[in-house]
């Protein structure tokens, strides 16, 4: 190699390693950068499963954060190594605990993700699964400061779409509501209260059935094989293992005689039905479109035509006909009017 060729060679790498270890903007620097993120996303993530087992008097380990953050065990022993030495929390033979620094920050990271979860839900199109994941994907992105404005523009919400309580900006937490729906009997009246969101497979079976926060269910039959209650003018049968995941409060007797109202979908040509509330599984855009349309508590809806495939159908709404999916018609409660028709009014 000549010496010409050998000083070029010099001044190449040379200025290659001048490029990636320029101060702030280099590729080593760049590396760090991300591996850093990288590393308090999964401390924020222990920190989170850990407030999660304490929060539901379960204990947490190094298996069971081995296989929440889907790591494997040495990995996660060696995640609570790391976190332990920053003093959040601590080990013994009964499992991990958080200490109080911590839980602190735990709360920190449940609420941005709760407030974002009710963001999703109220302020854009996602859907029910859709909610969770991008929740955990914004949770490790904005400050304290940022968490505060949020909650301020969305009015601070106590709750969640699912029902879990949002930690305040003091760190404040209220205990989680309900009861499992399996401990109602035959014949008892329940309001949903919380629908647990993981793990996604179960939660995505509860979304497909429709039960969401806020519905009113009838128990018909709980059984060690199958649980079947009546809501929203269908019946809804589950097995017990996904049944676990919803939590009720049980209707005091003297609101038990008011009607949950039948779905607009259920009535034919030729009736009307007056709107008492548009479902809360309607969120964003779409409850927006809905209420725009008219459709509001206290509107009469009459069914004019359905299309030959029988869907779409026409419906009119305050002298205007306007064309609704099935799935969309079966978001809006009703009280049906059957001595009423479309042709008389």
């Amino acid at each position: 190699m000549s010496e010409l060729t050998q000083a070029v060679l010099t001044l190449t790498l040379l200025a290659g390693s001048i490029v990636y270890f320029w101060p702030q903007t280099g590729g080593y620097w760049t590396w760090r950068r991300r591996r850093r993120a990288s590393e308090r996303v999964l401390m924020e993530d222990a920190l989170k499963h850990v407030f999660h087992c304490e929060y539901r008097r379960q204990p947490a380990s190094v298996d069971s954060l081995s296989g929440a953050l889907e790591i494997t065990r040495n990995s996660a022993a060696d995640l609570l190594s790391h976190v332990e030495v920053r003093g959040l929390l601590t080990s013994d033979e009964k499992g991990l605990h958080l200490t109080q620094e911590g839980k602190a920050y735990a709360l920190r990271i449940v609420r941005v993700h709760r407030l974002w979860e009710h963001y999703l839900a109220e302020r854009t199109g996602m859907t029910e699964t859709e909610w969770h994941r991008e929740a955990e994907r914004r949770e490790h992105e904005i400050t304290a400061a940022d968490a505060d404005l949020l909650a301020q523009q969305m009015g601070e919400p106590a709750y969640d779409p699912h029902g879990d309580p949002i930690p305040s900006a003091s760190g404040d937490i209220r205990p989680r509501r309900g009861q499992p729906i399996t401990t109602l009997a035959p014949g008892d009246i329940a309001s949903v209260v919380h629908v647990e969101d993981e793990p996604e497979a179960v939660y995505a079976q509860l979304v497909a059935e429709g039960v969401h926060v806020g519905m009113r269910v009838e128990m018909m039959e709980s059984s060690p094989t199958r649980v079947a209650f009546w809501a929203e003018g269908d019946e809804h049968v589950l097995a017990p293992i996904l049944a676990g995941n919803i939590s009720v409060i049980p209707v005091p007797k003297e609101e038990e005689a008011e009607t949950s109202g039948a779905s607009l979908a259920s009535l034919e040509p030729g009736q009307e039905g007056k709107v008492l509330r548009i479902s809360r599984t309607c969120r964003g855009l779409e409850r927006r479109r809905l209420m725009d349309l008219g459709i509001l508590p206290g509107t009469v809806i009459g069914v004019q035509m359905r299309s030959p495939g029988g869907d779409p159908t026409a419906y009119r709404v305050r002298g205007s006909s306007i064309a609704l999916r099935k799935e969309q018609a079966s978001h809006i409660q009703i009280e049906p009017d059957a001595s009423r028709s479309t042709e008389a009014a």
